[in-house]
């Protein structure tokens, strides 16, 4: 099995270089963000994903975590790495400075974060969701709830979970049934909640619930649910623990892949009803969690990076080891790497991943300046891009994570179809990042109608305009011109798309959204394809910069090539299905399908 080794050099060269720290740095929140010290948090939290994580994750995939008399057990060793991530400080990496957090940007947090997934994407999960709770509570909580919860969450001592899934709803949240009553002090909370990622475990004294629930006044539908706060160990206002809450772990369920996180089935109010306390207005409880929501999709797009990554390494150390025939060329067996096909799969995935990086990195830089940027209006701007990114990041990504596994399993052959070589382990991983946090068919759902339609297409067409910009750069380039004129097309097919959805959204807005996920495809492909002629840019720059980054910069530039040559081509059929496809899709009767 090949171990995995954190891409420090593509990290720092897509930070450093691609998207500049000075971006962020000269920020209030981010000025000790030096390249010195970004240097020093890459490199110490690959050892940590290296020495602590990767070792516990075929374990914890073969264990998986265990409920027993209504406790879950984590599997061997989790709990211990737990320990020392929050010893070290990571937990607390990104949150707020006011409650012990570090503060630390999300364009190095997203790195560091990739790692993680990349080594231990089931141990990860549990301070995922922790910092998606933070962030709500921290967006809108009282100041009593924030000094109530907040320094143990962001130490990690306590984690923090997202409680949204019902057994009769899913992705419509409208028919959650929890009922939140009045106490005189607080709520109580009654009713059962599924899918609910590392809703107990062994990691930490406490853990507190953000739970969507209905006041008895409650209108129907989503206008009708309210967030509350719900620990599974009440809590006074001095902070300390008392007695349980009205919290049961149901069971466990049984998954396809991350047998390592335990998933739970909670039942809230078995008895007196679960102790809560409101967080933020009654009936706004949907929108309040759509900030923790869209925590999550970016970390959860950042997973998808990060198994394609891993995917990709682990096939790659396979084929430069593995001998076997003889490639078409050669006299003798040699590693399978020489094969040609096995090459263009290696290559297909190394772009793939690469593109993807760019995506995930640039989502973070717009939402480290929505959330920093003194300038009101700049502000403004990347907050409008940071919204248009998520579920692109979130969609793109995870569906080329799920995409990279699968074709590393193809290196491996027959290898790769047993357990041993962990390759089966990293694609069943990858599978459940397409549909958590809302799936691909969500995210394109998202981006179609409150991203392009609700503002008229305002925020796409900045978009665009910003890549023309770039594009008459580099046209007066001679390595880079043939590059520009190919997403010259792409600009043009994607524009021609957008305009189509806004007047079929009109008229026959089912065939709209019938092809939203094509048209998320294609944005996918678009924003990859120019941040990656950005880096070809730059290594057309600095291919003379010294032996070792002579070899970056070279293989940087054949890397984009490739993606241009082979990868983005497959926009056109994206488009195709977007601006033809509509009347033989509808023309489907759903008696026939």
């Amino acid at each position: 099995m090949t171990a995995y080794s954190p891409p420090y050099r593509d990290m720092l060269f897509v930070i450093n270089e691609l998207f500049g720290l000075e971006k962020i740095n000269h920020l209030e929140p981010y000025q000790e963000v030096t390249s010195d010290i970004l240097s020093a948090v890459l490199e110490e939290a690959g050892r940590f994903s290296r020495e602590v994580l990767s070792p516990i994750n075929q374990k914890g995939d073969q264990e998986g975590a265990v409920i027993r008399d209504g406790k879950v057990t984590t599997a061997m060793g989790f709990r211990e790495a737990y320990r020392s991530f929050v010893e070290a400080g990571w937990n607390g990496l990104t949150g707020p400075t006011g409650y012990g957090g570090q503060g630390l940007p999300l364009l190095l947090g997203a790195a560091v974060e990739e790692m993680w997934h990349s080594s231990n994407m089931a141990f990860t999960l549990c301070p995922l969701l922790t910092r998606g709770a933070i962030e709500a509570i921290h967006y809108a909580g009282s100041q009593a709830l924030k000094e109530k919860y907040l320094p143990a969450m962001v130490s990690g001592r306590w984690a923090g979970t997202m409680n949204l899934t019902e057994p009769q709803a899913g992705s419509d949240l409208s028919s959650v049934k929890t009922k939140a009553v009045p106490d005189g002090v607080g709520y109580r909370i009654f009713g059962q909640k599924i899918f609910i990622t590392y809703g107990d475990h062994d990691f930490t004294e406490n853990i507190i619930h953000l739970v969507l629930a209905r006041l008895p006044d409650a209108p129907p539908g989503v206008k009708g649910l309210s967030l509350f706060v719900v620990p599974k160990v009440l809590v006074d206002t001095g902070g300390q623990l008392g007695k349980t809450n009205d919290i049961r772990t149901v069971s466990l369920e049984h998954k396809l892949g991350i047998h390592g996180s335990p998933t739970c089935v909670l039942a809230y109010g078995d008895g007196e009803g679960a102790y809560g306390e409101i967080l933020g207005e009654p009936n706004r409880g949907l929108e309040l969690m759509f900030v923790m929501m869209n925590a999550a999709r970016f970390s959860v797009g950042v997973q998808g990076l990060a198994l394609a990554e891993k995917a990709y390494q682990e096939a790659s150390g396979y084929a430069h080891n593995r001998i076997q025939g003889i490639p078409v060329g050669m006299t003798s067996p040699v590693p399978i790497v020489h094969h040609p096909d096995v090459r263009r799969m290696l290559a297909s995935m190394k772009s793939r991943v690469e593109a993807c990086r760019v995506l995930a990195y640039y989502g973070g830089l717009m939402l480290d300046l929505a959330h920093a940027e003194e300038n009101v209006a700049k502000r403004q701007r990347a907050q409008e891009r940071s919204d248009l990114l998520t579920p692109i990041v979130k969609g793109f990504c995870t569906e080329m994570g799920v995409n990279v596994a699968s074709e590393a399993l193809q290196v491996f052959g027959g290898m790769g179809y047993i357990e041993e070589t962990g390759a089966a382990q990293t694609m069943r991983d990858a599978r459940i990042t397409t549909i958590y946090e809302g799936t691909t068919g969500i995210q394109a759902n998202d981006l179609l109608g409150r991203k392009l339609i609700r503002d008229q297409g305002a925020g796409v067409m900045a978009l665009l305009e910003e890549i023309k910009s770039s594009l008459a750069i580099h046209a007066n380039t001679d390595a880079l011109k043939p590059l520009a004129d190919t997403l010259s097309d792409v600009v043009k097919g994607v524009e021609s798309a957008t305009w189509h959805l806004m007047r079929e959204s009109t008229t026959r807005p089912a065939t709209a959204f019938g092809a939203a996920v094509p048209y998320l495809h294609l944005m996918g492909w678009l924003v990859t394809a120019w941040l990656m002629l950005e880096s070809a840019g730059l290594a057309d720059a600095n291919k003379g910069a010294g032996e070792a980054g002579e070899i970056f910069y070279r293989t940087k530039w054949a890397t984009v090539n490739y993606f241009f040559r082979h990868e983005l081509p497959k926009y056109k059929v994206f488009q195709e299905q977007v601006c033809n496809g509509g009347e033989t899709l509808m023309a489907l009767d759903p008696q026939w399908l």
